[in-house]
């Protein structure tokens, strides 16, 4: 049940176990509808679906190809308003004027100047709901049929499948990657590790869970199941597993409605909770930042009735306010507060990661005397702290000669907002230190490769995922800041959205910048065109999915490119059915219907309650066009939402992350230098096993080599 999982997430296709015969047919079927929505098979996987028998091998190609179509957003069928689009789209005013003469002799006939006039003064005028507006007037069949077919360009994208083991051998193995990441899961990767807990309950399991929202899911399965938890060492632990169990958030941003538990359920949190507290009484320092969840919950555990588990009583006492117990923050903010920066440094050494988190701020606040002992003590947290954690230091270090020319915010559910930078910034002796000290701390905790590597160089630009809550899921879709080259002669936009219960009319706008991040112009279901950039029109509601679409000649005379997908009326993206957001790249020359597979780069899933999606920029460089990602959603109006309305905010949004220096592949691949042979990948298939860095895994690797592709980049950061 998982195979379509695995296929999607790591492009790789679990192997059959039917069984053999002849499928040498299916594998030639299975390579041609694969060159269709843009894929090819490797040689192994086509050798083995070719020695399955007949039933076995159209199973496995169906599910190979229904996996693919989805993946790329072909699974639905993407019509254009405009059945010419991107040609014969009308000029706005004239199409209105259009639809306006229609709504005044909706008999038939032609209005005269005089009646619109007397239409248009006579009372206000709701232009969508003019007749015709907003709805297709034609079927995606009659789309297909009005335009002639794609013609092939070898700047078309081919992503290659490759043949894996087993669907057990292959779940069990996300299951462990996920499981095991270093770096805090998205919203989708925690509901698929949720999914695989279940399955692989009884299996193997992970030698460590370095992220405690995981650690959460896990739990959950087997405090259902009455299994014995695991690695729970804080009190917020158990928070976070019960807001699991209940369907809640486990990053513990917004509050959980806690569901009844059975006996055993609070018997067995209850005593995790007593075992924490009585091992390190610390730990009710972390209650009070939770007291009102903690209430909550102790509602339903009933922590009274269990005399046995003391310290466990002790927590929800804290909660209501009964006891007061400063934490190690508390007491290094009284510190702060009173002037005593290396005091706090040294308090916060019992805490690592909190220590590196604030370490631009004490390093601010110091006096020169007290400078030294504070980089000390940030030098004695390198070696305890989590790999992430450097990285993320060493990110922010990086940017702290200059203060930024905007300050940009944001949150776990990747809503953003911009402010002024007040902060003084960092000495550069002081910055060049810092840099030094955390690159040798990253480097030395780097695996030891033992084959040389060998760099794919597209995948240089792409920021280290140190969150999966600072990107998305889909397809070819990279953290945020990461960079990718933009090939082609026009680019093509395109949002999907699928109502649930309601009417949901969602917007594709384009926001153009100069140079210096001012407005050049917009393109949005208000202005169909401008300079060249095409709108394919405005769809009003969505009962059956609706496709909006903006063509963008490459050659326009502008520096930044910002899609932007508004939710005018109805659902938001979390409430809508399915919503996408994606980008095509093609020639001029290459005609086809406005949606074509073989020729989309990136699709994304839009999630969140935002009202306003940023999905990413795109920037003018000296040798071209490169795509930035954002993963961006602002809070937007409850309706209405409009481009025009948003122009400063976006633009302060995009200047603050396109300006900032993320860490990149290549970044952490200067790290691996000092220790191991780097080489950049030319095509050529090496000689020997080597460790493959890339966005996708190339056909033809040598036997035992090891591959890091987008799946698995995650894993090169040190645990």
């Amino acid at each position: 049940m998982f195979e379509k999982l695995v296929i999607r997430k790591t492009l790789r296709v679990p192997a059959s176990t039917g069984a053999a015969g002849d499928g040498t047919p299916v594998a030639r079927q299975l390579d041609a509808a694969l060159l269709d929505v843009g894929f090819s098979a490797s040689r192994a996987l086509l050798a083995h679906v070719g020695g399955l028998a007949t039933g076995p091998a159209m199973d496995l190609a169906a599910t190979v190809v229904s996996s693919v179509r989805e993946l790329v957003g072909d699974h639905v069928r993407h019509n254009a308003y405009f059945i010419g689009f991107p040609d014969d789209v009308p000029d706005t005013v004239e199409f209105w004027v259009e639809r306006l003469r229609a709504a005044v002799l909706a008999g038939g006939g032609d209005a005269t100047g005089e009646q619109l006039r007397d239409a248009v003064t006579s009372g206000w005028v709701d232009l969508l709901t003019l007749p015709g507006y907003g709805t297709y007037r034609h079927t995606h069949a009659d789309l297909l049929a009005a335009h002639d077919d794609l013609v092939a360009s070898a700047g078309d994208r081919l992503t290659v499948l490759h043949l894996g083991d087993t669907a057990e051998v292959e779940v069990t193995r996300l299951y462990l990657a996920l499981a095991g990441s270093a770096a805090p899961l998205g919203e989708d990767d925690l509901a698929i590790l949720s999914e695989l807990a279940v399955a692989c309950a009884d299996g193997a399991q992970p030698a460590a869970i370095p992220v405690r929202e995981n650690r959460a899911v896990l739990n959950g399965i087997r405090l259902v199941l009455g299994a014995p938890l695991v690695a729970v060492d804080t009190t917020t632990d158990v928070l976070r597993l019960a807001c699991q169990v209940s369907g809640g958030d486990v990053s513990l941003a917004t509050p959980t409605r806690f569901r009844a538990f059975r006996r055993r359920e609070r018997r067995i949190m209850l005593a995790a909770l007593d075992a924490v507290v009585g091992a390190n009484p610390g730990r009710l320092g972390d209650v009070a930042r939770y007291a009102e969840q903690w209430k909550r919950l102790g509602e339903r555990l009933h922590p009274h009735e269990y005399g046995r588990w003391p310290h466990a009583q002790d927590v929800f006492a804290v909660a209501r306010g009964e006891r007061r117990v400063r934490n190690l923050a508390g007491r290094a903010e009284a510190a702060v507060r009173a002037g005593a920066i290396a005091p706090a440094a040294a308090v916060l050494s019992a805490a690592p990661g909190l220590l590196l988190r604030s370490a631009d701020r004490l390093l601010r606040l110091a006096s020169p005397a007290e400078r030294d002992p504070v980089v000390d003590a940030v030098t004695g947290a390198l070696g305890t702290a989590s790999g992430r954690v450097l990285c993320s230091l060493r990110e922010h270090v990086g940017n702290r000669l200059a203060p930024a020319s905007a300050r940009m915010y944001v949150n776990r559910s990747r809503r953003a907002w911009v402010g002024p930078d007040e902060r003084p910034p960092l000495p550069a002796g002081l910055v060049a230190e810092l840099s030094a000290r955390l690159d040798a701390a990253v480097a030395a905790r780097l695996p030891e490769f033992t084959h040389p590597v060998v760099v794919d160089p597209d995948v240089l630009d792409v920021a280290l995922p140190l969150s999966g809550k600072a990107s998305g899921s889909g397809f070819a879709v990279l953290p945020r800041g990461s960079r990718a080259p933009v090939t082609g002669e026009v680019l093509r936009f395109l949002t999907y959205w699928r109502q649930s219960a309601r009417r949901t009319d969602h917007d594709l706008s384009l926001l153009l910048l100069d140079e210096e991040f001012h407005t050049a112009g917009q393109v949005s279901w208000t202005n169909y065109r401008h300079g060249g950039v095409v709108h394919s029109g405005d769809i009003t509601a969505a009962a059956d999915g609706a496709t909006e679409f903006i063509d963008v000649p490459l050659d326009i005379p502008v520096q930044y490119v910002v899609p932007q997908v508004y939710v005018y009326a109805g659902e938001t993206f979390d409430e809508v059915a399915e919503s996408m957001f994606g980008y095509q790249t093609r020639d001029r020359d290459q005609r086809g219907a406005p949606f074509d597979a073989r020729t989309v780069r990136s699709r994304s899933r839009l999630s969140g309650t935002g009202r306003v999606a940023l999905p990413m920029v795109f920037a003018r460089q000296e040798h071209g066009w490169q795509a930035v990602w954002l993963h961006l959603y602002l809070r937007g109006r409850p309706a209405f939402n409009r481009v025009e309305d948003n122009t400063f905010t976006t633009a302060d949004q995009v200047r603050a992350l396109v300006e900032r220096r993320c860490l990149t592949v290549s970044w952490l691949l200067d790290r691996v230098r000092t220790r191991t042979e780097v080489r950049t990948w030319d095509g050529t298939p090496p000689a020997g096993p080597v460790t493959f860095v890339g966005i996708d895994a190339p056909d033809g690797l040598p036997a035992g080599s090891t591959v890091y592709t987008l799946d698995r980049i995650g894993e090169l950061i040190p645990a």
